[in-house]
């Protein structure tokens, strides 16, 4: 176990004074640099618009739309619900330490109970899979020094469900916590709304125009919107949602997620278990509700749409699990899939679209937006304001060019057709 101090020690950041700066919704639109904060149209009512909303709405008039009858209907509303600061790219990671003292500690009156509750993760090996494992213990102690190695005996008494021999050692980050992802999405479109922020659902998109030096925006129920920003928060869809508006797509791939949830057999209490994953992404499971929660973590190419689980990917699960475990699957109780979209890079777009102004991405999180979802609030709030990036965010290595919309552009990006929804 590694004895190096961790640079970004929960208990400090806690005290940091900007911790909750741009997190302050209380009162409906204040003046920024001595002039009414601007008209904010933000599509997509996921995580990423209500995270965005919360951070924007004391400070700017904002109205977020979201095409589903509610919000979070899509990726918000079937996340696995995990947070590590080990997993990811390195700019996820960090986005993810950043945002941790805000999931920690919101502010009062944010949500009733604790978002993050205490979990632990154990990343297997097989005795084919240790150079891998050690590569990623390597890389993991570098942001994350409290992670560290358990002996395939260790593995197995904290999860005595696996089978004897399978695993010969795993990375334990003790730090990584289950998350309340209802709790998250819920707490920010309530301050939101508290400030002021309109919410409008069921507003599919019919289209997108420039209006006297902003936006217009029309829906299939014949709804006009009109603002000064359009901020693109529109998950799976984003690409689409920017050719309606006259912006070149970014080449972002939508990649499908199977999970699914099967009974543990009478006598297996497993709600103390750990976050079980693979070292080589081949499955993670853990205790859910009394049931036992898991993914093969595929990812599957897919167009933007409501995705729905394949039966060859159940099945794929159900075999990865009873090999690497003492488990017999006698009927899975509920299956699902979620869309995860990725940038080229692995990293989160955001900020405004070089070429048309007024325009700003918040998309691409690659299945990682709960975790960084205060993070990516203030860096997108800062963008739709004018202000520089977030400065207390720079010292966990942030960089605001990591970020950007035009590090992706390119000299010709397909425009995908249209007929799946926005969110």
């Amino acid at each position: 176990m590694t004895d190096r101090k961790n640079p970004f020690p929960l208990s400090e950041l806690l005290r940091h004074p900007d911790l909750h700066e741009s997190f302050r919704p209380s009162t409906p639109a204040v003046q920024v640099h001595g002039m009414t904060g601007p008209c904010v149209l933000v599509i997509g009512g996921g995580i990423a618009g209500a995270g965005l909303a919360y951070a924007l709405a004391a400070r700017a008039t904002v109205t977020v739309l979201e095409r589903e009858t509610h919000c979070g209907y899509h990726a918000t509303g079937r996340s696995a619900a995990s947070f590590t600061e080990t997993y990811g790219s390195p700019v996820i990671r960090r986005l993810a330490m950043a945002s941790r003292a805000f999931l920690a500690l919101p502010p009062p009156g944010f949500t009733a109970s604790p978002l993050l509750i205490p979990r632990g993760t154990l990343t297997v090996a097989r005795s084919d899979q240790l150079d891998a494992l050690d590569a990623m213990l390597n890389d993991a102690r570098r942001l994350v020094p409290g992670v560290h190695r358990l002996d395939g005996d260790a593995v197995l008494r904290r999860v005595p469900v696996l089978r004897p021999g399978y695993a010969a050692a795993a990375m334990n980050e003790p730090d990584a916590m289950d998350l309340d992802v209802h709790g998250l999405h819920l707490g920010f479109l309530q301050g939101a709304r508290r400030a002021g922020c309109q919410v409008v659902t069921g507003a599919e998109v019919a289209g997108v125009d420039r209006a006297a030096g902003g936006w217009r925006f029309r829906t299939r129920a014949g709804q006009v919107f009109q603002a000064d920003i359009l901020v693109n928060a529109a998950g799976a869809w984003a690409d689409e949602v920017a050719a309606m508006a006259g912006v070149a797509p970014l080449g972002l791939q939508p990649k499908r997620r199977t999970a699914l949830t099967i009974d543990l057999p009478p006598g297996v209490p497993g709600q103390g278990w750990p976050l079980v994953d693979d070292v080589d992404g081949e499955f993670y499971f853990k205790p859910d509700a009394g049931a036992l929660f898991m993914s093969p973590a595929d990812a599957t190419d897919s167009p933007p749409t409501d995705a729905q689980p394949d039966e060859l990917d159940i099945a794929i699960a159900v075999d990865r699990l009873q090999r690497a475990t003492t488990l017999q699957v006698q009927r899975v109780r509920r299956a699902w899939a979620g869309l995860r979209t990725f940038a080229d890079d692995g990293n989160p777009v955001v900020g405004r679209d070089d070429a048309m102004d007024g325009f700003v991405w918040l998309a691409g999180q690659g299945g990682y937006g709960i975790k960084t979802s205060p993070a990516l609030s203030r860096i997108c709030a800062a963008a739709v304001l004018g202000l520089p990036f977030p400065p207390d965010l720079s010292r966990f290595g942030l960089v605001e060019h990591s970020l950007l919309p035009h590090r992706l552009r390119r000299a010709s990006v397909p425009v995908p057709a249209m007929g799946a929804q926005p969110q």
